[in-house]
């Protein structure tokens, strides 16, 4: 039999975060962003899961558009990142991609590109990862009207740099910004809203929103956890309870002997660690949770287990299922013990892991 760690994918929660993703956009679309393997979900079944209801997707990359393609699907599928080669621009269109381009050298490749695709323009609003400054925009616009290409244009996208933390000025600013440098382009459409700025109030969130780690059941929101933003869990991190025993008062436990017992204590060991994602960085005090009943991690993460205070679970045994994250202990919580967001956690979880889907 295989090994019993596995992550339960609650394909009607991501229904449910996506609708409230949509609700909160208010006049604008929602387009699903599954990049990064759907957030470590799995690209085809959360795709295929939100097929009824998305009428955009967006990604990071080629393949990962192709995979949507591969899944059957025939929806548009933004490229965040554009194409990283001259050669795969002209394939867009055929596979109705719509790249995000975001340099002088992707705008080189579009005047060269026989089959031109519909795409985007990456404004640089002050995020300065990628994108356009809102001064250069007057002359991209000549040069793609020179070489014919503005009917293939849909419009402008920009990403937040400080939306998670509702009390900057960044994103209004950012956003003041934005406005002021498409403006001259009124019939092209916008793009702004990343999960974050779906629950600031007043934030304009245009024409199309990109909701991400929302749909997911993380937190986008600083000092939030993904249920007080009405957010469901999708994915719950089962593992097994291989082993108990009680350690004395003053023995130390695991790698390092980085915890000591102050007094005689039932610990557990958990068939689970770095190896299949688990933050290595989530020591003692973490939460976990045993039929249903909280309890904390205890000591260091080892590759393929970690120990766990059973002190608050005094009927647990081998055998039992203990969550590492889901319903009772959130992704969110783990993830500020282990000193990092529920991105990393959920998009970290390796193949080793099964995926079971409900």
């Amino acid at each position: 039999m295989p090994r019993s760690t596995i992550a339960r994918i609650d394909l009607q929660a991501l229904r449910d975060n996506f609708a409230l993703a949509q609700k909160l956009a208010g006049s604008a679309r929602a387009m699903a962003v599954v990049k990064a393997d759907g957030y470590g979900h799995g690209i085809r079944p959360v795709a295929l899961a939100l097929a009824e209801m998305a009428s955009k997707y967006a990604v990071a990359c080629l393949e990962e558009a192709l995979a949507i393609r591969d899944a059957g699907l025939r929806q548009p599928v933004v490229l965040l990142q554009g194409v990283h080669e001259e050669d795969d621009l002209s394939g867009c269109l055929a596979h109705g991609f719509e790249p995000v381009l975001h340099s002088q050298a992707q705008l080189k490749w579009l005047e060269c590109c026989g089959d031109r695709p519909d795409f985007w323009l990456k404004v640089n609003s002050g995020m300065n990862r990628l994108g356009f400054r809102p001064a250069e925009l007057p002359d991209v616009m000549a040069a793609i009207d020179a070489m014919g290409a503005r009917p293939r244009l849909l419009g402008f996208v920009t990403h937040f740099a400080c939306a998670d933390d509702p009390s900057s000025t960044r994103t209004a600013e950012q956003t003041e910004c934005f406005v002021e440098g498409t403006a001259a382009w009124p019939e092209l459409m916008r793009s702004v809203g990343n999960s974050a700025a779906h629950f600031l109030p007043g934030q304009p969130l245009f024409d199309w929103s990109r909701p991400g780690i929302m749909l997911y059941g993380g937190s986008p929101s600083v000092g939030k956890i993904g249920p007080e933003l009405g957010l469901k869990p999708v994915m719950t991190l089962e593992a097994p309870l291989i082993s108990t025993r009680i350690v004395k008062a003053g023995e130390a436990v695991g790698y390092g002997s980085a915890w000591v017992a102050e007094q005689d204590t039932t610990m557990g060991m958990v068939a689970i660690g770095y190896g299949d994602g688990y933050p290595r960085h989530a020591g003692t005090d973490t939460p976990a949770a045993v039929g249903g009943q909280r309890i904390r991690l205890i000591g260091r993460v080892s590759m393929d287990m970690l120990a766990v205070d059973l002190t608050n679970a005094p009927d647990a045994r081998p055998g039992d299922r203990v969550e590492l994250w889901g319903e009772t202990v959130g992704v969110d919580e783990v993830a500020t013990c282990a000193g990092t967001i529920s991105y990393e956690l959920m998009t970290g979880i390796t193949a080793r892991v099964p995926r079971e889907y409900r």
